[in-house]
Parts: structure tokens; C-alpha cells; sequence
């Protein structure tokens, strides 16, 4: 009986250790993004700044953006799966520009066939209709992410 529960014991630190190191090995757990403007993310305004981009969790669906330099400016936002046309070589996060007003639209990591998109604001689909009305659309902006 001892030996059985040794044998399950050690199965049981085996299978931590296996599920520990194949988290670590998740692509895209954590990103860094130098971005020069002030953006919107699902309705809250970031300054300019150095980000960490990274997972809650093992789900890639929800996402945390902290900025580097003031862990009180972090926005936590749901994603949307994206399938990209071709597979990036590099991360990078996609802004939908609108005058001098950037909103963060995807978030793709490099070597995933599928991107991260966010839904537009309330703020953002207004600004969109509004352009549209003028026949005008959004210019599309990436920042490579380090």
C-alpha cells in the first residue's frame, strides 16, 4: 500500500512538472510594445509608452496590457480569433487611426496562424460612421512589437 502511494505520488509531481513547462512553452504569454501615441482599448484611453501585452491564463481569448512604466495604467480586454492570410514572422499590434485618435483593433503574435482582434468600442464605431458618411476610411497603423 505504501509503495502504491509513493508511485502515485511521484505520477502526480511528474504530471505538475510536465503541465508547468508546457505552459512556460505557450507562444505569446508575454510581449512588449514600445507605442509613440496615445491609443483607446475597449474605451479607455493609454498614453504613449512601453506595454506588456500577455494571456490571463492558459485561454488566449482574454488579454492584459499593462504599461511598463505605471502598473496603474492596464487595461484587461476580450479578444476574438482572427485568421490571418499568412503567418507573421513578427508580433505586432494593429491601430485603426482616425484623425489624430488610434484605437488597438489585433494583436498578432508571430508564427500563429490565428491573430487576437478586438471588438470596436461604442467611441470607435461612431468615429467609423462618421467617416463613412464622408466616403473616408480609417488608416490602418502596426507597431512591431520587441
Amino acid at each position: 500500500m505504501r509503495k502504491l502511494f509513493s508511485v502515485m505520488a511521484m505520477g502526480c509531481l511528474l504530471s505538475l512538472l510536465v503541465v508547468g513547462s508546457v505552459h512556460a512553452q505557450l507562444p505569446g504569454t508575454e510581449i512588449r510594445a514600445s507605442i509613440p501615441f496615445d491609443f483607446n482599448v475597449r474605451g479607455k484611453t493609454l498614453p504613449a509608452g512601453e506595454y506588456e501585452i500577455s494571456r490571463i491564463g492558459d485561454d488566449p481569448i482574454d488579454l492584459l496590457m499593462r504599461n511598463v512604466n505605471n502598473k496603474h495604467e492596464h487595461v484587461v480586454f476580450g479578444t476574438e480569433p482572427e485568421d490571418a492570410r499568412r503567418i507573421p514572422r513578427r508580433n505586432v499590434l494593429v491601430f485603426n487611426r482616425y484623425g489624430d485618435t488610434y484605437f488597438l483593433e489585433e494583436v498578432v503574435t508571430a508564427g500563429e496562424q490565428t491573430g487576437r482582434e478586438i471588438t470596436p468600442s461604442h467611441a470607435e464605431r461612431t468615429l467609423r460612421r462618421d467617416m463613412a458618411k464622408n466616403q473616408v476610411e480609417p488608416e490602418t497603423v502596426m507597431v512591431a512589437l520587441n
